[in-house]
């Protein structure tokens, strides 16, 4: 095992030319990033999962609440051995060879049992009232750890000039301020990466659990090589268009229209600012050219700007949604509800097949009230969350 650690920490993979791990052991005068300080990142991440629980319960769910969020979730689908069968067993989606058959066996109409699957399907999906509360946990947190990263870089020199990050190299020692910003935002991802298989499922959980991988991936690494100071203007400016983000759909739960409208295309300007213009011209810019030009070629310094640019391939993808919907929002008059949401437009799929009964069947057996069954529950987020 030790063979295998020396073989992936070989210093002439990770650190510049005539830098050795050596350089970056602590003494008496100076503490430099150690890797066995990560290891507070994991009891740190249970216990802000534990802060969150006990934050959505004790002060998110009052607030909720008091803001007449909506508690229940879809209307439930009406109970039906056979359709459970088919649902747990063999599909969620029936086909409409499938739907003509079961159409025939219950003597429903077509539509009807579509309605049927659509409100079992998302009768399993989480109500507005956890939304909220997962929405208000993460506003929270976004905008205490952005406000601390802002109050602790506005008094480095890095922050207004970016070859600051390597002036030094690798000889920079660990303020203790830099020391807590990188462990909290490391925990907190950690506890994302954990707690997101839990969390409100998005049609992009696959986009966001790479995105999380990178995060970690760079975060650690940059702090055990010690390039700790670009990592603090990359999390900060990572941070600010989340806060915004989260008000939205805050404020889209409490059925604020016109607010949520106003946030989400604020949130639209500031993360194609930040993610698409500050980024490529701020971040990359110094971590391809000048981080080069100040400590030369070494191979990390590549895995580094590649994990980077998967950043920002991630920042152009997401672009592509807002835009989206802020195109969808001015073509409209409001914004359009999340490309991601977990719960479905009753009108989805009912004209792909025709009514083959009467129908006075939905509302006899199926006891729903038609298109409004599920339509008050579309209370997704505005747009796509990053983080």
């Amino acid at each position: 095992m030790a063979g295998i650690l020396a073989w992936f920490w070989n210093e002439r993979f990770w650190l510049p030319h005539n830098v050795t791990w050596a350089d970056l052991q602590s003494t008496e005068e100076a503490a430099f990033p150690q890797a066995e300080d990560l290891y507070l990142a994991f009891p740190l991440a249970f216990c802000i999962f534990m802060i969150r629980l006990l934050f959505e319960r004790f002060i998110a769910k009052p607030c909720a609440l008091g803001l007449k969020v909506q508690a229940n979730g879809p209307q439930k689908a009406q109970p039906n051995a056979i359709l459970e069968k088919v649902f747990t067993a063999i599909t969620k989606h029936p086909d409409e060879k499938r739907l003509e058959g079961l159409s025939k066996q219950l003597d429903w109409d077509v539509r009807s049992i579509q309605r049927w699957f659509r409100q079992r399907r998302n009768q399993e999906k989480p109500s507005t009232l956890r939304k909220f509360c997962e929405s208000m946990w993460r506003f929270t947190f976004y905008l205490y750890i952005f406000t601390y990263g802002v109050r602790f870089l506005k008094k480095t020199p890095w922050l207004w000039n970016t070859r600051q990050c390597w002036s030094g190299y690798p000889y920079q020692p660990l303020m203790p301020d830099l020391h807590y910003y990188y462990i909290v935002e490391l925990s907190f991802y950690w506890s994302l990466m954990f707690s997101q298989f839990i969390d409100v499922k998005r049609k992009d959980f696959g986009i966001m659990f790479t995105h999380h991988i990178v995060a970690v991936t760079l975060i650690t690494f940059s702090y055990v090589t010690n390039l700790t100071r670009v990592g603090t203007l990359i999390l900060c400016l990572h941070d600010v268009a989340d806060i915004v983000l989260e008000a939205a759909k805050m404020a889209n739960y409490c059925k604020c229209q016109k607010l949520s409208d106003l946030l989400f295309l604020t949130f639209a300007v500031v993360f194609i600012v930040s993610r698409l213009g500050i980024y490529p011209l701020w971040i990359l810019n110094t971590t391809l050219f000048e981080l080069y030009e100040a400590l030369g070629n070494f191979p990390a310094l590549w895995v580094f700007n590649v994990l980077l640019i998967v950043l920002q391939i991630l920042h152009c993808f997401w672009s592509y949604l807002i835009i989206k919907a802020a195109y969808k929002a001015i073509s409209k008059g409001k914004v359009a509800k999340d490309a991601r949401s977990d719960v479905e437009s009753s009108s989805d799929e009912e004209e792909t097949v025709p009514r083959s009964k009467a129908p006075h069947s939905a509302i006899a057996t199926n006891g729903t009230s038609g298109a409004n069954g599920t339509n008050g529950y579309l209370t997704g987020a505005t747009c796509s969350e990053e983080h």
